[in-house]
């Protein structure tokens, strides 16, 4: 007699039997599998995003999938932190500039270049950013299958990513992988605890593009092997093939962002054909500048006490000589400002209290008075449409490197140039003085105000040496000087007005890291105009996340490189409006 199985309410409702007669019965339709297949092949790392929002519907699909990744031991340690806030895309966009110009650092010098020519991410652009994060504070022997291979929690994580990435390309989504970041310093934007990894930031969105293969296959930076290069059969084999992987090391809004992208597309030309400065043009017309004909040229002047410790090759006396050829309009940077039709606006910030090796630069209120002055200006100057910063003070190349040094968490020798024509004693007086106010401020106090309204209130920090929170404010008070305070100032209030602000040499690329350190909004505003030959530049510039329009070692200062940079900028302009456009 032949006895019906039972079969179970819940569960595999098939029996041996079917599954032997049939090993393939659990295949999809032919069609499901074809468009599964057409979905892996097309997925594809976005960089560049309309910025229409994302259906709340659509997203939480594409969540659902993720979250219905495999995971070891069914741990599901994956966690979606979503951001949509312009304020943490923006610092998160910065972070990665930063870390682009620090990878390509390492690299050789063709490498490097063609990295930089790269498109690497669309933080900025892309409405939505989602932080996979891997929760770890399970011990492995806690979850079946991670005792043996403790990492498998961050590869269920991956397939996570896998997934989202596979149904957002079903549902016409972009998606882009960044992990240009340190971990620590993206875990601090969005607050990942301790014991809890994040695995990048994903960009999603609607694309802007649609590529026919890989970004950087298309770009010629990589092409995909063949198979046969990535498979063995039964063991690695003992020589030979595969051989390791590839290695070029050497020892505003994203409406007006994707706007000016497109504007450019429409320009006669090849994209990107005027390199870094189509890229800048592209940021002033997303700032609202596409119209630009002019700005206003900003000089700091300031005078350090330090020149008394024999650290300059010329008497202070010659900063107030250009402070008068300044205003007589004679001065180097002012005769270049007001050659290219730009107004010129001259703030006197006295001179420091102390010499930085034996006293502080400034009283903690006084650099707190000439920020929110600088401020103040800023302003008023960022009404025209584009700050270029400037400085005159004998001395303040050694004011900078130590700066730089404290909040870069870099020794001495790394910082200390030969300024305005030091010879080699100068240069290692200027070290000693460094090393001296470093060791006097070692332990830095704590915050000591705000301004009127409190938006340049002196936040703590967080800064690279050791693990100590520092006040921003009583670090420009001990090391800095009068015109960095002022041009910090100006750099966050001239952006605050929507102006691009462009930089000059190292002391303005200081004052703007100090405003970006205060208030990160400020970076999308600021253009890098030049690299001097002043040692700490380049840090400054990798720090901000900045590539320089002009490399002709410059050491005038008094913001003549600004204003070289800001003609070239005008011509960017002016050639966007009228080289001949094509049809969309």
């Amino acid at each position: 007699m032949t006895w019906t199985r039972p079969v179970p309410l819940i569960g595999d409702r098939t029996s041996a039997a079917e599954r032997a007669s049939d090993p393939q019965g659990w295949a999809f339709p032919a069609e499901a599998i074809d468009n599964l297949y057409d979905v892996v092949n097309a997925r594809r790392d976005v960089r560049r995003y309309r910025a229409n929002p994302v259906d709340d519907s659509v997203l939480a699909r594409v969540l659902q999938a993720a979250h219905a990744a495999p995971s070891v031991g069914h741990s599901q340690p994956w966690r979606f932190v979503i951001v949509a806030d312009p304020v943490t895309r923006d610092r998160a966009a910065w972070l990665a500039d930063r870390e682009r110009l620090a990878q390509a650092a390492q690299m050789d010098e063709a490498a490097a270049a063609h990295l930089l020519d790269l498109q690497l991410e669309g933080i900025r652009e892309a409405p939505l950013g989602i932080v996979v994060c891997c929760d770890r504070r399970t011990p492995p022997a806690g979850v079946l299958g991670r005792a043996t291979f403790s990492d498998s929690d961050m590869w269920s994580c991956a397939c996570a990513i896998e997934n989202l990435w596979l149904a957002a390309r079903a549902e016409g989504l972009g998606v882009g992988w960044v992990t240009l970041f340190q971990p620590d310093d993206l875990a601090e934007l969005i607050g990942i605890p301790d014991g809890v990894t994040s695995l990048g930031w994903l960009c999603v969105g609607w694309p802007d593009e649609r590529p026919p293969a890989p970004g950087l296959e298309r770009a010629a930076w990589s092409h995909r092997l063949p198979l046969d290069d990535v498979v063995m059969h039964e063991r690695w084999p003992a020589v030979g093939e595969p051989a390791s992987p590839a290695s070029r090391l050497r020892g505003p809004d994203a409406v007006a962002v994707v706007d000016a992208r497109d504007e450019a597309d429409t320009v006669l030309t090849s994209p990107g054909s005027l390199g870094v400065l189509d890229d800048v043009v592209d940021r002033v017309i997303s700032l609202g500048h596409a119209k630009l004909t002019g700005g206003t040229l900003l000089l700091a002047v300031g005078r350090h006490p330090v020149t008394e410790l024999g650290v300059s090759a010329y008497e202070s006396t010659v900063t107030d000589e250009v402070l008068a050829a300044a205003r007589a309009g004679e001065a180097l940077g002012v005769a270049a400002a007001t050659a290219i039709g730009l107004a010129v606006v001259i703030a006197d910030g006295g001179t420091s209290s102390g010499n930085l090796r034996d006293t502080d630069a400034l009283a903690p209120e006084a650099a707190l008075a000439l920020v929110a002055e600088g401020r103040r200006l800023g302003q008023a100057a960022g009404k025209s449409g584009l700050v270029a910063l400037g400085e005159v003070g004998i001395g303040n190349t050694t004011v900078a490197a130590a700066l730089v040094a404290r909040l870069l968490g870099l020794p001495a020798e790394d910082v200390v140039g030969r300024g305005a024509a030091a010879d080699s004693a100068m240069v290692e007086r200027k070290c000693d003085v460094v090393r001296a106010a470093l060791k006097r401020t070692a332990t830095i106090g704590a915050a000591v105000g705000s301004s009127d309204d409190g938006s340049l209130r002196g936040r703590d920090v967080q800064v690279s040496e050791g693990e100590r929170t520092v006040d921003l404010m009583v670090v420009l008070g001990q090391l800095g000087g009068p015109e960095f305070a002022l041009l910090a100032g100006v750099a966050t209030g001239a952006a605050e007005v929507g102006a691009v602000v462009v930089i000059d040499g190292l002391a303005t690329s200081v004052a703007a890291l100090i405003a970006v350190m205060i208030e990160p909004a400020v970076a999308r505003h600021l253009v890098a105009g030049q690299r001097s030959r002043e040692t700490a530049h380049a840090a400054v510039l990798m720090a901000l996340g900045l590539e320089p329009l002009l490399d002709l070692r410059i050491r005038a200062g008094e913001g003549a490189g600004a204003v070289l940079a800001t003609g070239l900028i005008l011509q960017g302009l002016t050639l966007r409006r009228t080289v001949a456009q094509t049809a969309p």
